[in-house]
């Protein structure tokens, strides 16, 4: 049986697109973005002028959902909590660069262009089949 984090990182790999929510004004707010995952740390491409930008500035922590294909109740998914750091590296920029954010940025030296890192504090897998929330910490 492979493990907990085996498990989670398989969900991940397999689920690109997810909501990420972030607080403004005290408030919840959600946004499906799209995500790159190096052995459980997300990184995820967005414009420096988005509201979500502020948000982290003012507030770094993100609740993230990946997962869920609408297949049934039983549809394995992960939340994630964790902390948010903005990254301008050009390295970072070309790693996570792919054709699907040409419809908002020229290429990955576009000065738009910014990446969001997170960092995982809690991993919860939930709806596996029979089995309760297991939580992985990070």
């Amino acid at each position: 049986m492979s493990s907990l984090k085996d498990q989670i990182a398989s969900i991940i790999d397999n689920n690109l697109v997810g909501t990420m929510a972030t607080i403004h004004d005290n408030k919840p707010r959600s946004r499906y973005m799209t995500f790159f995952n190096d052995n459980l740390t997300l990184y995820t491409a967005t414009s420096k002028d988005t509201h979500k930008t502020e948000d982290i500035e003012q507030n770094p922590y993100t609740h993230i959902l990946l997962g869920y294909n609408g297949e049934g109740i039983g549809d394995e998914y992960v939340e994630i909590e964790g902390k948010v750091t903005e990254s301008d590296d050009e390295s970072l920029k070309k790693k996570v660069w792919n054709e699907h954010l040409e419809s908002w940025f020229e290429g990955p030296e576009d000065p738009k262009l910014l990446i969001l890192k997170v960092i995982p504090e809690q991993i919860r897998l939930m709806n596996k089949k029979g089995q309760p929330p297991q939580t992985l910490e990070l």
